[in-house]
């Protein structure tokens, strides 16, 4: 027997729809333009960080296609085709964790602004969280550290020399461990950040962590001042990420590069090749305007308001693998 009942009732519902009326509400009186993306793709991030749903056969298609799990790709080819400042409000599909803080289908935020730089997406980025929350908005002034400086204080650790041994020392891992993250220094990075780092973040507060290393940049460019790390940001309030940006990447060399860089990586860790989306590359050839972006979390904001660390608390159907 089932449990056919909403993970929420209507109340939560209610506060949902007045966040997404102050969401929409704050890029109205910007001139954001809102924009609507397919989520059915035939490509898929390369990020090592993310897993895509995918469908090997189809009656429309001769080779797989995937749910998009963001729609930046295809915004990005909208700014290269002259749209003005934009953003989406859409469900995206990740396939991993489902549990107390990720759902493998969700709602996501993402918007971009032209000429604006790491400060300036920051900034807007927070006065957008501020906005959402209304009320539930912390009431301390925003901290802003660097990647660099948030390791050493919480770790000990020198990003630009630290290799593996030094950063599984600094987690005290043991061989279970060591075998299990592996021999990527960015993996040990990402779990100093989320063991040492993001656990010191104050609950009263919004964190942003910004400048990771060059390594790390993603999507991002590399920062014009210190070509070591990436003008790229992720927003925090206590051990909940809301929000990662990016001053985008523009070249579309580069990022041809970075993407065949991600598919090695795949292949070290033993995951799949993800197809090279040439549309994206086409469109940075073809000219994507200077410009900075973001991805948030919205059910994250959710939790914020609703004084929860349980997604599902704030979802109406919570994933259900089947029984």
């Amino acid at each position: 027997m089932t449990d056919w009942r909403p993970a929420s009732g209507p109340g939560t519902a209610a506060r949902r729809a007045a966040m997404l009326r102050r969401v929409r509400d704050y890029f109205g009186a910007q001139d954001v333009l809102e924009v609507d993306t397919p989520a059915l793709s035939p490509y898929a991030v390369s990020d090592t960080q993310i897993e895509s749903f995918g469908i090997e056969r189809s009656a429309v298609s001769d080779r797989p296609m995937f749910l998009h799990t963001s729609p930046e790709f295809c915004m990005k080819r909208l700014l290269a085709a002259g749209y003005p400042d934009i953003y989406s409000i859409c469900r995206v599909f990740r396939d991993g964790e489902a549990g107390g803080g990720h759902q493998p289908e969700f709602t996501m935020i993402e918007w971009y602004r032209r000429d604006m730089g790491l400060r300036d997406i920051v900034n807007d980025t927070l006065r957008l969280i501020d906005a959402a929350l209304g009320d539930a908005a912390p009431e301390r002034a925003p901290e802003v550290v660097d990647y660099g400086d948030a390791l050493a204080r919480a770790a000990g650790i020198d990003v630009a020399s630290a290799g593996v041994d030094e950063c599984a020392a600094a987690v005290d891992a043991d061989d279970h461990l060591r075998a299990a993250v592996g021999d990527e220094r960015d993996d040990w990075l990402d779990l100093l950040v989320a063991t040492r780092v993001v656990p010191t973040f104050r609950t009263d507060r919004l964190t942003v962590l910004r400048h990771y290393p060059a390594s790390q940049a993603a999507l991002a460019r590399l920062c014009p001042d210190d070509p070591d790390v990436a003008d790229r940001f992720e927003a925090f309030l206590g051990g909940i990420e809301l929000a990662n940006g990016y001053v985008e990447l523009t070249r579309a060399g580069e990022q041809a590069r970075r993407i065949a860089a991600d598919n090695d990586a795949r292949k070290r860790r033993g995951r799949r090749v993800r197809p090279v989306d040439r549309s994206l590359l086409e469109a940075l050839a073809a000219g994507l305007p200077r410009c900075a972006g973001v991805a948030l979390g919205f059910e994250r904001l959710q939790m914020v308001a609703e004084n929860t660390d349980d997604i599902r608390d704030v979802i109406t159907f919570a994933f259900d693998p089947g029984r």
